[in-house]
């Protein structure tokens, strides 16, 4: 089971990024984003279940952040506007069979992580 990123990069504060993480092996039910900045443990972002019916979100990136699934890609994607300094991290995707959830330790698939640096 692999999971890889795709999208990171560098922006200005305001502009948008859409992240990409594509699954191989296996169909998850729950796919979900975290991120970890310097010198801080790495926090929930948004999780999304199987069919998209549910999502979650941390409230910091609440109505900026919107995360989607392609199942016919397997893939999960995280679309980040109005960037903030503050949102400049490595994200992580992750996923796990079972319930939809956003705690970090029950997630047993991770990807690679991928760069997001926004500049003020």
């Amino acid at each position: 089971v692999q999971l890889a990123e795709s999208g990171g990069g560098l922006v200005q504060a305001g502009g948008s990024l859409r992240l990409s993480c594509a699954a191989s092996g296996l169909t998850f039910n729950a796919m979900a984003w975290f991120r970890q900045a310097p010198g801080k443990d790495r926090e929930f972002v948004g999780a999304i279940n199987r069919s998209g019916g549910s999502t979650y979100y941390a409230d910091s990136v609440k109505g900026r952040f919107t995360i989607s699934r392609d199942n016919a890609k397997n893939t999960v994607y995280l679309q980040m506007n109005s960037l903030k300094p503050e949102d400049t991290a490595v994200y992580y995707c992750a996923a796990k069979f079972g319930l939809l959830i956003t705690t970090l330790n029950d997630y047993v698939y991770w990807g690679q992580g991928t760069q997001i640096t926004v500049s003020s």
